[in-house]
């Protein structure tokens, strides 16, 4: 059992939580127990009571109370399988010393969750290429959705990336497929969101409900939320091919906006259901025949300020191979589009 303790924050280790600052340096700690420790003012910051979730700054220091000591190594973890290897190797569209960009596939979660055991950020140990740390995620696409996913390769570039995204400083464009064809072609959805009741403690059933912009401040739990959104191809009235720009970053932020316009993206039984049919309040998430019952939602582009050059990149992420089927079936072609719609020099 050790003694009270006075660490100070390294410049290495800064604008990281608090709890996630202690269990990297004292990792016989559970969760639970450093949430226990905040609570009755064992742990301290600069002699302060703080919160598990406070970040921490360089130079602040650290009270830590007695703890157990260190158990016994355990076992090496179960290794990468050498399939699961070369699946998220060969996701790789950009490396450089400092950032790694991957095609995520869709079905992949990019973190470990409820019953979620094979994610990208279990196998980011197969993604060092030489370094002495694995890559970290700096935002996340949900499971069902493919396309860019941004890392960083050490912890100051993975500080300054998830201050860019804070700051909304990156720029993303998702592709999908929807049902119908949006009206006006163009335009900017801003119905708050807020989680609906009832779901499993771990997230795993988690939804937004869509709330009318007019509601959100009076709504509990309600959040704004915006998106952009531009129709690049409409097929006969019956499914469009649209571009979209999440302005914020909520759960589900996309599905949920399209649903509630009445065109849900096609495969997202979660929010636009099995039909294939317009029954008056909007079409269901299917199209039927041939089209792929996955979800057609992909991340095709995202730019952002490289952390350590200052240079803008753009990054680009081919469909997957879902998509590309239904892509090829409706003669829709990248080549025919804008890289970005949205910019009116491009336009």
């Amino acid at each position: 059992m050790s003694g009270v303790q006075l660490i100070e924050v390294g410049a290495d280790e800064a604008d990281q939580r608090l709890d996630r600052w202690f269990r990297r340096r004292f990792p016989q700690v559970s969760q639970g127990r450093i949430e226990k420790m905040c609570r009755k003012g064992e742990i301290r910051l600069d002699g302060g009571r703080v919160k598990p979730a406070a970040r921490v700054v360089s130079g602040q220091m650290v009270r830590v109370p007695p703890l157990p000591d260190a158990p016994a190594p355990k076992p090496d973890a179960p290794k990468i399988s050498e399939a699961d290897r070369e699946l998220i190797q060969s996701a790789v569209i950009y490396k450089d010393d400092h950032v790694l960009a991957l095609n995520k596939p869709p079905g992949l979660p990019s973190q470990g969750g409820s019953k979620q055991t094979r994610h990208v950020d279990g196998l980011a140990e197969a993604l060092r290429f030489g370094l002495d740390e694995k890559p970290r995620l700096v935002h996340r696409l949900d499971k069902d959705t493919s396309g860019v996913l941004l890392m960083a390769r050490t912890r100051a570039v993975a500080s300054a990336l998830t201050t860019a995204f804070r700051a909304r400083e990156t720029r993303k464009i998702y592709w999908a497929a929807v049902a119908g064809a949006p009206s006006p072609s163009m335009g900017t959805i801003r119905f708050g969101l807020v989680k609906a009741p009832g779901h499993g403690k771990g997230g795993e059933g988690e939804k937004m409900n869509a709330v009318h912009p007019k509601l959100v401040d009076e709504t509990p739990g309600a959040k704004h939320a915006t998106t952009d959104y531009a129709v690049l191809s409409a097929l006969a009235g019956r499914t469009s091919w649209v571009a979209l720009v999440p302005v914020t970053g909520r759960t589900h932020q996309l599905r949920a906006h399209m649903a509630a316009l009445g065109h849900p993206i096609i495969g997202d039984g979660k929010y636009g259901g099995s039909g294939q049919e317009n029954l008056g309040d909007g079409w269901g998430a299917q199209l039927g025949g041939e089209i792929s019952r996955k979800l057609h939602l992909h991340a095709r582009s995202l730019s952002f300020d490289h952390p350590v050059t200052g240079r803008r990149l753009t990054l680009t992420a081919k469909l997957p191979e879902h998509m590309a089927r239904t892509w090829a079936m409706f003669d829709w072609n990248e080549a025919d589009v804008p890289a970005d719609p949205f910019d009116e020099e491009a336009s």
